[in-house]
């Protein structure tokens, strides 16, 4: 999905004109992919651009760098402020927020020490990456030929720049083969997450998703998620699943800030149940939830303005 330009981008402490957000060929992360990052939602209120769960997102994004060694010259609420500044000049009721912290240019090789960090914060309107159309009959996704990634070979719990060449071989080789997405697996062969999203999978009313160790990152709408679920009355386990749960599963949904809340329809051309009516449920909660109009959880929406 293109990006549509909006007037300002946040580099450094400064708004600078979108098309003035350049960066040199020979900056670190552009060649080594070892930066940070986060994506966040504004989505529109009753009382305008609301961002959904703001802090924890940043927060986020400092764990992520902690875990690279990266320091950020910048304190979470000074990123969490320029964050909702960045918001305010799109002049959109809703947009989608993208943070990225980044060694600089200056310095090449592979020793990041001498390296400076740049932050830098965009936002442009981007409505869910699933779409109406994919929403209506549910996904389609196949298991990955492609193994998440080991915790001591990269680091799945950081939301890193490189990690992601990983879920794009795997998404790729998915769309290629006619699938929306796919569901990787870990190197032991247990259920991951999807490329850029958790997973949940229903079983006989209970809902399973598997644990951080196997190798998903820790999702911000994972946790929105459960936490719902949890709180329509649904018993929501942390479970190993293989591959063949993912075959008789009742139903099956996935969750990430990008695409929200999706339901799936088949795993590798074996038929799941769907609409399944957890997923439907968590579903509408979620979306009353991120507009703000849930009483219960208007502490999750931080206003821009």
């Amino acid at each position: 999905m293109p990006i549509i330009p909006t007037p300002k981008i946040w580099m450094n402490g400064t708004l600078v004109d979108w098309e003035q957000a350049t960066v040199h060929v020979g900056t670190h992360t552009l060649h080594y992919g070892t930066g940070v990052f986060e994506g966040v939602r504004a989505y529109e209120t009753d009382r305008g651009p609301g961002l959904f769960r703001l802090t924890p997102h940043i927060e986020r994004l400092y764990r992520s760098a902690h875990i690279l060694g990266m320091p950020i010259p910048y304190s979470v609420a000074e990123i969490v402020a320029a964050t909702k500044e960045v918001v305010r000049t799109t002049g959109l009721p809703a947009c989608y927020v993208r943070p990225l912290a980044y060694y600089g240019y200056g310095e090449m090789g592979l020793d990041t020490g001498p390296c400076t960090v740049d932050i830098a914060i965009m936002a442009w309107g981007w409505p869910s990456v699933r779409g109406a159309a994919t929403d209506a009959r549910g996904l389609k996704l196949k298991v990955s030929s492609w193994r998440r990634h080991d915790h001591n070979i990269m680091p799945p719990e950081a939301k890193t720049v490189g990690n992601y060449v990983n879920s794009s071989l795997a998404k790729a080789e998915a769309r290629k083969a006619g699938y929306d997405d796919c569901i990787m697996l870990n190197p032991q062969g247990f259920v991951a997450e999807c490329t850029a999203e958790n997973i949940f999978v229903v079983r006989n009313g209970v809902v399973h998703t598997p644990p951080l160790s196997a190798g998903g990152l820790e999702g911000i709408t994972h946790d929105t998620v459960r936490t719902l679920a949890r709180d329509l009355g649904y018993e929501v386990r942390t479970t190993e699943l293989s591959r063949s749960d993912l075959y008789i599963a009742d139903e099956i949904f996935v969750c990430g800030t990008a695409s929200e809340v999706n339901m799936v329809a088949s795993v590798d051309d074996r038929t799941v149940g769907y609409p399944g009516p957890i997923g439907t449920a968590v579903k509408a909660t979620f979306q009353k939830a991120a507009r703000g109009q849930d009483p219960k959880y208007s502490a999750w929406v931080e206003l821009a303005g």
